[in-house]
């Protein structure tokens, strides 16, 4: 017996059937396959978190910043120019990245300079973008 064959062997029937119910004729509780989920389901501090920082993500403001770091390390001016945007709104989104770690600064001089805080973000676009051109 498969080992997924297996974890439904263990069920429990319940009669009363609720409406959004999987279709079968009985509401059937499926014990080990709870157990799993329940010792490998993250925390609600780390699914919290998670949910935060993707969040980050849910602005095209904030990803045309981080595609145009992919290419070099820039401050604000560079930035506003590159996007067509005013100074003041390219500040206001560096600090939502900065403060979720996306990005990270250094200062030289009176400017300050802004780059993609690691190899992550990187790959995190990189698969959002390979995700959403399957077809």
């Amino acid at each position: 017996m498969k080992e997924s064959e297996n974890l439904m062997s263990e069920t429990i029937k319940i009669s009363a059937k609720p409406a959004d119910c999987c279709g079968c004729d009985e509401y059937e509780v499926h014990e080990n396959l709870l157990q799993i989920v329940n010792e490998t389901l993250p925390d609600e501090t780390t699914l919290y978190d998670l949910a935060e920082l993707f969040k980050v993500f849910g602005d095209s403001t904030r990803i045309r910043i981080l595609y145009v770091l992919f290419e070099a390390e820039v401050c604000v001016c560079d930035l506003a120019s590159a996007l067509n945007m005013n100074q003041s709104a390219i500040s206001h989104q560096l600090r939502i990245l900065k403060t979720n770690r996306l990005v990270k600064s250094r200062r030289e001089g009176k400017s300050v300079f802004y780059s993609l805080a690691d190899d992550h973000v990187r790959t995190i676009l990189a698969q959002g973008e390979e995700h959403i051109k399957e077809i």
